[in-house]
C-alpha cells in the first residue's frame, strides 16, 4: 500500500473507534481477530458514550465523507432491516448533512456564472434548503421570468477525499480474490470501478442536468413521474439551475396521510415508475433514495411523484433486458426451471453448469420463502438468498446489475414504508408481461420494420445492380472452386505416383545393397542405379 492509503486507512480506522462503532462487530469466532486487533488500538478509545448509537452511526460517516454518506443513504431506506433509532439518523443524510458556509457557495457560484449573482437572479438564500453528500442547494428567484428555482452547487475540496477512498477500495478489491476463495466471481474490481465512475460522474452537474432533460422528456404529461425544468443556460460543470418544487418528502408518512393520499396507489406507481424507466426506456434515475424523492400536493386521491438529483442513471443492454424480465417472470411463476436456464443462456453462470441441480438449488432456496404471504416477503432477502445460492455454481458478479439491484432495494424499501402489505409480485408481474410481449410480438416486427424501412427504401434502386454483382461473384466462385478441385485431383494422383515410385526405389535400392553385402559382381550396381533414377522420378512427380 502506498503512504497515501495507509494515511486514509489509518483515518478511517481513527474514526471508527472514536464512535464507538467497533460495537457493530458480533462476537462470534469469525470475528476474534477483529475483536483482539480493536483491544491493541487501546489510544483509540470510544470518546462519544454520551451519544446514542445510530447518531455515532452518523457522525462517523458525516466526518468519513461522501463515500461513507452515500452508503448510510442506501441504509436508511430498509427500515426493515434496522432498528428505528439506526434508520432514523441515518435519514438525515439524505439532505440534513451539515451545509457549507453560505457565502462560500454565493462566491463559488458567481465564479462559475462569471459575474454576480443578481446579474440574474433575485432573493439569493445564503442558507442551504437541503445539503448532501455531493452538494447542496439554495433558493433563488429568476430576473428574466420571475420563477423559483435551486442553485445547485457542489461541496468544495472533496474530490480528494471521494479519490482517497477509491484509490483504497481498490487496494482492497484487488487482495480480495486472493483472500477469499471466491473472491473471483465476486468482480470486486469492476464493481468498484463501475462504482467511482458514478461517484465521479455525480460531480458534473452538467451531466446531471442532461439526464434530468432525458428523464423529464421520458416521463412528459405522465401522472405517475414529474420531473423539474432544467434551466441548462445557467448551468456549469459545478453548478445547476433548476425549477423549484414543492411537494411532501416521501418519507413523511405521516404529512401523507394526513391530507389523505391513497398510500396504495402511490407505492405501486413507485414500482411501475421503477420498471417504466427500466424496461421501456432504459434510462434510469439510480439514487431513488427519499431525499430525492416527493410527492405533489395536488390530487392526493391519484398521487404523482416528484423526482430530483438525476446525477445517478444506469441503464441496460437489450439482452440484460431482455433476461432479466424473463427471470423476474419465471420467477414470480415460481418456474425455477427457467430461472436456471436464463441464467446459463445469459452467461451469468459458466455454461457447463448442471441445469437440474441449479434449479434444485433455487426450488430449495425460493419454496420455504412462498410459503409466507407475498406481502411479507421482502424482495431484497430474496435477491440475497438467491445470490448466494448462485455463489455456488460459479456464478459472477455482473457489475452492469450492480446499480439495477441497489436501486430495486430502494424502491422496495420505499414501497414498503408507504404501504407495508406491497405485493411487489403483483404490482410488477402484468407489467413486464406486457412489456415481454411488445418485446417478441407483432408490434415488436412492425417496430424493427419501421426502423429498417429507410434503409430499404435508399438501397432499393440499387437492387437490380446488387443482385447482378451477386451471380456473378457467385458464378466466378463457382468457378473458382472447380479448378481448385481439379488441381485437388491431379495433386491427389501425382502424390500417388510419388509415393510408388518411392516405394519401387527404395526396393530397389535396398536389394542392391543386399546383394553387394553378398558380394555379388554385377547385379548391385545396376539395381542401386535403377533404383536412385526411380526415386529422382518420384521426386519430381511429387512437385518439389
Amino acid at each position: 500500500m502506498t503512504p497515501g492509503e495507509l494515511r486514509r486507512l489509518y483515518l478511517i480506522v481513527r474514526v471508527v473507534l472514536s464512535y464507538g462503532l467497533d460495537e457493530l462487530i458480533p462476537r462470534m469466532r469469525l470475528t476474534l481477530p477483529l475483536r483482539f486487533g480493536r483491544r491493541l488500538l487501546f489510544w483509540m478509545p470510544n470518546r462519544h458514550h454520551d451519544k446514542q448509537l445510530g447518531v455515532r452511526l452518523r457522525l462517523a460517516m458525516q466526518e468519513l465523507g461522501p463515500v461513507w454518506i452515500k452508503f448510510g443513504q442506501m441504509m436508511s431506506t430498509r427500515r426493515d432491516l434496522f432498528p428505528p433509532q439506526i434508520a432514523d439518523e441515518l435519514a438525515l443524510l439524505q439532505d440534513r448533512v451539515p451545509p457549507f458556509d453560505g457565502r462560500q457557495a454565493r462566491r463559488h457560484i458567481e465564479a462559475a456564472l462569471g459575474g454576480p449573482l443578481e446579474k440574474w437572479f433575485d432573493e439569493f438564500d445564503e442558507k442551504a434548503l437541503a445539503s448532501a453528500s455531493i452538494a447542496q442547494v439554495h433558493t433563488a428567484r429568476m430576473k428574466e421570468n420571475g420563477k423559483e428555482v435551486v442553485l445547485k452547487v457542489i461541496r468544495p475540496d472533496i474530490l480528494p477525499v471521494i479519490k482517497a477512498d477509491m484509490r483504497l477500495m481498490n487496494r482492497l478489491a484487488g487482495w480480495l480474490p486472493r483472500l477469499l476463495p471466491d473472491g473471483r466471481r465476486l468482480r470486486p474490481l469492476e464493481v468498484v470501478r463501475e462504482y467511482e465512475k458514478t461517484l465521479l460522474d455525480e460531480l458534473n452537474l452538467l451531466r446531471e442536468a442532461a439526464n434530468a432533460i432525458q428523464l423529464r422528456r421520458n416521463f412528459e404529461g405522465s401522472n405517475r413521474l414529474y420531473v423539474p425544468e432544467v434551466y441548462s443556460d445557467y448551468c456549469r460543470e459545478t453548478v445547476l439551475v433548476m425549477e423549484r418544487i414543492y411537494g411532501i418528502p416521501v418519507s413523511d408518512v405521516p404529512a401523507l396521510e394526513a391530507q389523505g393520499t391513497n398510500m396504495k396507489l402511490l407505492a405501486e406507481r413507485g414500482v411501475q415508475v421503477f420498471f417504466t424507466q427500466v424496461f421501456r426506456d432504459s434510462f434510469f434515475h439510480a439514487d431513488m433514495h427519499p431525499g430525492n424523492i416527493f410527492v405533489s400536493y395536488e390530487h392526493p386521491a391519484d398521487p404523482l411523484y416528484i423526482g430530483i438529483d438525476c446525477g445517478i442513471v444506469g441503464s441496460l443492454n437489450k439482452e440484460d433486458k431482455r433476461y432479466l424480465a424473463e427471470n423476474f417472470i419465471a420467477f414470480f411463476n415460481r418456474d425455477y426451471r427457467r430461472v436456471a436456464e436464463l441464467h446459463v443462456d445469459s452467461g451469468w453462470v459458466p455454461p457447463d453448469t448442471n441445469v437440474e441441480d441449479f434449479e434444485f438449488a433455487i426450488r430449495t432456496v425460493c419454496e420455504p420463502i412462498f410459503e409466507k404471504p407475498l406481502a411479507d416477503i421482502s424482495f431484497g432477502n430474496v435477491l440475497l438468498n438467491l445470490f448466494n445460492t448462485a455463489r455456488r455454481f460459479n456464478m459472477e458478479v455482473q457489475p452492469q446489475l450492480v446499480l439495477l439491484q441497489k436501486t430495486l432495494l430502494y424502491v422496495e424499501g420505499l414501497g414498503r414504508q408507504l404501504y407495508p402489505q406491497l405485493d411487489l409480485w403483483t404490482t410488477a408481474k402484468p407489467f413486464l408481461e406486457e412489456w415481454l410481449r411488445d418485446q417478441v410480438g407483432l408490434p415488436a416486427m412492425i417496430r424493427a420494420f419501421k426502423q429498417k424501412a429507410p434503409f430499404w427504401t435508399e438501397k432499393l434502386p440499387e437492387l437490380p445492380d446488387l443482385v447482378f454483382e451477386s451471380l456473378q461473384r457467385h458464378r466466378q466462385l463457382h468457378h473458382s472452386v472447380e479448378k481448385l478441385s481439379a488441381e485437388m485431383r491431379e495433386h491427389r494422383v501425382r502424390s500417388g505416383q510419388s509415393r510408388y515410385l518411392f516405394g519401387i526405389g527404395a526396393t530397389l535400392l535396398l536389394s542392391g545393397t543386399l546383394l553387394l553385402l553378398g558380394q555379388e559382381e554385377v547385379y548391385p550396381a545396376w539395381l542401386m542405379a535403377a533404383g536412385i533414377v526411380t526415386w529422382i522420378v518420384g521426386w519430381q512427380r511429387s512437385g518439389k
